[in-house]
């Protein structure tokens, strides 16, 4: 999108070899495009010298003045220059170059020249060593607003800044091709992209910074938020699906022995109102572990079959897939509905019988794992699609299941709160249904935080000894470790070392070790006996973050709390608090860090997974829950979609108004536009645009 000539190799430049191109490439870096969008990490203010006589304290200062006592001493092994400059205050510092061959000849005694370096007490005099310098007001003057690059491996940040410098004077970058309509920048305060970047790397005042940082920050939301609008218009366009009479729903919610919450109330009828529409519903039902989002499945399935339709309800693992076969098909069965399951681990014969029923129309539901969408899967007449813990599948594994009919309804559900703002980047696709509100009578999980700290509300060992009591009571906990096997590099422990610390600390209870690295069947039916009540206590990694419901667990003990993040604690904590009983969760403490501290005392304070979300957020940034990779989202390099909210706000505003105008950005003035986007976007815009 920048000029032509920026998109020659960076070893055109004077001074990049074989090795410097090697040390760049292997940070994405190998055009001169890509060169002037590493960003400086910080400015040095070089406008205005300071009087040696005002320097009272240690640090970076920018001072001129006239080099006295110039001596330089060499042999064969080393050279070193010592001279003294002395400014208009009248005070002097004292200045050392080591190796200093071409120095020496560069500095001559009685000029006057611009220095920046660090300053040092020596023996009661000001030094340096190994300033920058030039000549005073010359053409390569060091004074002004300059850019400090973080270093690329050996490449130094100095030798970065001069290699930008090449680039400009090969091609000022005011020439460079805007790619955002004009009007766009009128309407919206923002300077061009050619301003923008000579103000970052070569700015002449701070507020050319501050303009050109928002300047890419908002041209990379609004190319991101165009693109998810296409995506989104594009994925239901001309798209027509089944129509089913949403109204159907409350026929089965009014069955129901509790009421719903206002909450699952209002996304019943976003629901509904989708169901009704001739464009196929695209919906993101969001809500923290127990809020109900399985109900408004039900209620979604069986408005599906009364209207001669079936659904597919794809869950992320066995034992989760099973339990709500178990419990859906019960339900089901009263109103004259047919579920069926597709699971690996089943017979060939079960299996060949339920794909013949599913096939023939004589199956309402299926409910699944990924085996749901094997190609063998074909269904007489799918009207809609479920993933429970979305998070967990990709957006090919969501496609694939679409695809197994014409514009079919999709559903998604996730349980890992996200802000309502960040939803819509995240799921740019969907429409987002949230459920804030807890269904009454369920009970809040007691949350307390052990250390080794005198404050420590609880010792590890009184956390042991509550868990205990309540596996005692009939009940059954967890200890989660972050590590499988102890580490010479991370102080933490395992999940194997507490095992077998487990089974000498209680050794009439019966215990079972589970981790990642064990095969899909061994871990199905660990959690299967755990489910059944076989095993009292499971020993486990954070492979039971989901994929399984025991509503008569109710103590989770988390050991290193620090290690982990706070969506992913109060993901582990949802393990537990699922029946009536009175649930607690213990997180352990081995850290003094103030961010583990801030952590833990969030998690102690409050229940409410958006809560605990916006803290993530702004402790650790999107990270894992945006699941780039799940989602296709494309990598950000100016924009932090947490900092930037309100600039995110404006440009889904202006993207709107935008494709209101040119739904397929087909006029001149969006041609630039759309090429962004295709370079944003690459192969993960599935769009012919």
């Amino acid at each position: 999108m920048l000029n032509k000539m920026l998109s020659q190799s960076i070893d055109t430049l004077k001074g990049i070899g074989k090795s410097k191109m090697k040390t760049f490439s292997e940070h994405n870096i190998t055009t001169l495009r890509d060169l002037i969008l590493y960003l400086p990490k910080s400015y040095e203010d070089r406008r205005n010298p300071t009087a040696i006589r005002n320097i009272n304290s240690e640090g970076s200062y920018f001072v001129v003045g006239r080099v006295l006592n110039k001596n330089f001493k060499s042999n064969w092994k080393k050279s070193i220059l010592n001279f003294d400059v002395i400014d208009s205050s009248g005070a002097m510092i004292h200045v050392t170059f080591f190796n200093a061959f071409y120095i020496n000849n560069l500095i001559k005694e009685g000029k006057v020249y611009s220095f920046y370096g660090q300053i040092n007490y020596n023996l009661g005099w000001l030094q340096m060593i190994h300033p920058e310098f030039c000549e005073a007001e010359s053409e390569s003057d060091i004074r002004g607003i300059v850019p400090v690059y973080s270093n690329i491996s050996s490449i130094s940040g100095r030798q970065i800044r001069n290699f930008i410098k090449q680039i400009n004077d090969i091609d000022p970058l005011e020439y460079i091709e805007e790619w955002i309509p004009e009007s766009i920048l009128n309407t919206a305060n923002v300077c061009s992209i050619s301003y923008a970047l000579k103000g970052i790397h070569f700015p002449k005042t701070k507020s050319q910074i501050l303009e050109g940082r928002y300047r890419l920050i908002f041209g990379e939301l609004l190319t991101l938020e165009t693109g998810l609008l296409l995506i989104k218009g594009r994925s239901r366009g001309d798209k027509f699906g089944p129509v089913i009479t949403g109204e159907r729903m409350w026929d089965y919610i009014d069955k129901l022995p509790f009421e719903l919450t206002e909450d699952q109330k209002k996304a019943a009828s976003d629901i509904s109102s989708d169901l009704s529409s001739s464009r196929p519903m695209n919906r993101l039902i969001q809500g923290d572990v127990g809020s109900g989002k399985t109900v408004l499945a039900e209620s979604s399935m069986y408005a599906v079959a009364k209207a001669g339709y079936q659904s597919a309800f794809m869950a992320p693992t066995e034992i989760l897939a099973k339990q709500h076969y178990d419990t859906i098909s019960k339900t089901f069965n009263k109103y004259g509905l047919k579920c069926g399951l597709l699971v690996s681990n089943q017979s060939q014969k079960l299996k060949k019988s339920v794909l013949n029923d599913l096939k023939g129309g004589k199956i309402d539901v299926v409910i699944g794992t990924h085996a749901v969408i094997s190609d063998k899967v074909k269904f007489n007449k799918l009207g809609l699609v479920i993933t429970d813990e979305q998070h967990r599948f990709g957006v090919n594994q969501r496609r694939m299941l679409s695809e197994k009919s014409t514009n079919p309804n999709v559903m998604v559900m996730t349980a890992t709160p996200i802000p309502r703002t960040i939803a819509v980047v995240v799921f740019g696709d969907l429409d987002i249904s949230i459920i804030k509100t807890m269904p009454k009578g369920r009970k809040k999980i007691i949350t307390r935080v052990s250390s080794d700290s005198s404050n420590s509300k609880i010792s590890r060992d009184k956390v042991y000894e509550n868990l205990r009591e309540e596996i005692r009571k009939g009940r059954q906990g967890y200890v989660i470790a972050p590590l499988i096997d102890e580490s010479d590099v991370i102080d933490a422990n395992s999940a194997t070392k507490l095992f077998e610390e487990m089974q000498l600390k209680f050794p009439d209870i019966k215990i079972a070790l589970l981790h990642g690295e064990m095969n899909a069947e061994t871990k199905e039916k660990i959690m299967e006996d755990f489910y059944n009540n076989k095993i009292s206590l499971l020993v486990s990694t954070v492979v039971i973050e989901v994929g399984i419901n025991v509503p008569n667990a109710t103590v989770m003990v988390i050991e290193n709390t620090e290690r982990f993040g706070l969506a992913q604690l109060h993901q582990l904590r949802g393990r537990v608090g699922r029946g009536g009983d009175q649930s607690y969760c213990y997180l352990i403490l081995n850290s003094k860090s103030e961010t583990a501290i801030t952590r833990a005392e969030i998690m102690e304070s409050t229940s409410d997974g958006f809560i605990i979300a916006e803290e993530d957020l702004k402790l650790r940034g999107p990270g894992d829950i945006l699941g780039k990779r799940q989602h296709g989202l494309p990598d950000l390099m100016f924009a932090h979609l947490t900092k930037h909210i309100d600039v995110l706000k404006k440009t889904l505003q202006i993207a709107n108004e935008i494709l209101a105008d040119d739904p397929n950005l087909a006029k001149e003035k969006n041609k630039m536009l759309k090429s962004k986007i295709k370079e944003l976007y690459g192969d993960n815009l599935n769009l012919t645009l």
